[in-house]
């Protein structure tokens, strides 16, 4: 199974302040991973770096078999930040009209979008189950309808992996369940590699297949299966 993220002596800080020292951390071809760590520890950083929308001072960052500085395959990369960071709900556009943004790297820039095209979008709705919204205004869905819309949106892109940052702040927890069985039905059936930062640490345990926590400034995987590691020995290993 081949490597889809490698860090290697990877080092990051704002300013004089250190966030990451050395760390080393693989990311497998269909893992769903869920990054964890208390508040400031640098998951959305961690994150970040592997979308290269920050640099590390020290090591090297590879992405899909490529140097992060010179890949420019991005169009392989889903990302979804928290829903009121992500997009206007108060704007007057519709659902398959939100999906259909992301038509471009299918059909290329200034192309005029044909019926197969439409059918594309019809069909990724229907795979996250909210193709019966179609025509309705994004403004007027649940939290968690809308972070399904923006999942198929980035969907459209054909993506190899699909990063999540805190994407279930200010959904119910029925949205929460919806949303989490939908990612993993996308990494079971579409072998997608998923990597999701979330605060909610006992959700998220029950959810992927491997915990990864940052602690003390680097990283370390406490959990392989979901009878590895109980609630309180997770805070119990955070805490310390």
């Amino acid at each position: 199974m081949k490597n889809t993220i490698k860090f290697k002596n990877v080092s990051f800080g704002y300013d004089k302040n250190s966030v990451l020292e050395d760390v080393n951390f693989e990311v497998k071809e269909g893992d769903y991973i869920g990054i964890i760590g208390q508040n400031g520890a640098g998951k959305s950083t961690l994150l970040k770096l592997m979308i290269n929308e920050l640099r590390p001072i020290r090591g090297k960052i590879d992405i899909l078999g490529e140097d992060i500085n010179t890949f420019h395959n991005w169009e392989k990369i889903g990302y979804l930040n928290q829903k009121s960071n992500s997009f206007s709900s108060s704007f007057p556009i519709t659902v398959r009209e939100v999906v259909a943004m992301n038509l471009v790297s299918k059909i290329g820039l200034f192309k005029s979008i044909k019926k197969k095209h439409l059918k594309d979008v019809d069909d990724v709705l229907k795979l996250v189950g909210i193709y019966e919204y179609k025509d309705r205004l994004i403004g007027s869905l649940s939290g968690g309808q809308q972070q399904k819309v923006f999942i198929a949106k980035e969907l459209m892109k054909s993506p190899e992996i699909l990063f999540l940052d805190e994407p279930t702040v200010g959904i119910d927890i029925n949205g929460q369940k919806e949303f989490y069985k939908l990612l993993k039905e996308l990494n079971e059936n579409l072998h997608l590699t998923i990597i999701i930062v979330s605060h909610d640490l006992f959700i998220v345990k029950e959810e992927v297949k491997k915990v990864v926590a940052i602690k003390n400034k680097n990283i370390e995987t406490i959990k392989k299966s979901k009878n590895d590691i109980s609630n309180s020995m997770m805070l119990e290993f955070l805490n310390n």
